[in-house]
């Protein structure tokens, strides 16, 4: 099968298209025919071994998989012998590594919402998944708090202002100009264009979502009620980011939370619903074919995507 591969880490240049196996089908997994993969973050973490301690997830001198991606949304091609609640045909989307491909092979998976394009499905795993457990999990999001989301235009943080509205939230949302009326149609309350008003001199908010990481925890701290909720989803990849907000938590009343996202079919299952509901809406900004894939991670590095940049498998 086609699949896009590195042998080494660094920039976008060392990704380039080849020829693979078809990954194995386990008992548990179901193998997909993949038609759209969304690009996250992630994949350039992965891809360039940035921060330096990711090669210990990675590989230490090269990537132990080759191939990139995690989102994905496609045709299921074949049915492990454990699985019973998917049959060949159905159309489907989830997250597992290696899913710039024709193929994946995975365990997270459930099925396509009918209202959902391939492209838009093919966007939700990883940053819906970070989103929800952002909001729902970590931010413990109650009906009437009010919210602040940091980045509210990008990825992970279009889902969570939609999210937190679900869950009964007053949402204020930060972007740049160009995406006032975008955050806008996704059920923000309000929206800070950050380049006319520092949103760290508003609130008090009883959470902030940070998917940006362009102030100092200490900063964006000083928005949040006495016992506000922090939780840091961005930033430029430095360990102080996890060790930070687990120190300050010692001498704060506010509660500081880094964590890393886990896609699983439980929290795949409620975006599934709530995108089947109307509540969950997905914006692509760009896609890409499967060859470009390069170009389409160099974009998604600029840090100016719209909600979701995808990849395209014919």
């Amino acid at each position: 099968m086609r699949a896009i591969v590195q042998e080494t880490y660094g920039p976008p240049e060392v990704l380039h298209l080849a020829e693979v196996e078809r990954p194995a089908l386990e008992p548990d997994r179901v193998l997909v025919r993949v038609r759209a993969a969304g690009v996250n973050p992630a994949d350039w973490h992965a891809m360039r071994a940035e921060p330096w301690f990711a090669r210990l997830i990675f590989g230490l001198r090269r990537p132990k998989n080759p191939v990139r991606g995690i989102d994905f949304a496609g045709i299921v091609e074949e049915v492990g012998s454990n699985r019973t609640e998917l049959d060949v045909g159905d159309a489907v989307l989830g997250g597992h590594e290696g899913s710039f491909a024709e193929y994946v092979a995975a365990k997270s998976v459930v099925p396509k919402p009918d209202s959902l394009t391939f492209e838009q499905a093919g966007g939700i795993a990883v940053a819906g998944c970070t989103a929800l457990q952002a909001v729902r999990d970590k931010g413990k999001l109650q009906s009437g708090q009010r919210v602040l989301v940091n980045g509210a235009a990008g990825g992970v943080g279009a889902f969570a202002v939609q999210i937190a509205k679900a869950l009964g939230g007053q949402v204020t949302g930060v972007c740049s100009a160009r995406n006032v009326e975008l955050v806008r149609s996704l059920g923000a309350d309000a929206v800070i264009d950050y380049s006319a008003q520092d949103f760290t001199q508003t609130g008090p908010y009883d959470l902030v979502v940070d998917c940006v990481g362009n102030r100092s925890a200490n900063a964006v701290r000083r928005t949040l009620t006495r016992r506000g909720t922090l939780v840091l989803v961005g930033g430029d990849g430095r360990i102080s980011g996890l060790v930070v907000p687990i120190l300050l938590n010692v001498f704060v009343p506010q509660r500081l939370v880094s964590f890393i996202a886990k896609v699983g079919p439980e929290d795949l299952q409620t975006l599934a619903d709530l995108a089947a509901a109307g509540t969950l809406t997905v914006h692509v900004d760009r896609t890409y074919p499967l060859e470009e894939t390069p170009e389409a991670i160099r974009y998604l590095e600029t840090r100016h995507a719209r909600g979701k940049v995808v990849v395209t498998v014919a």
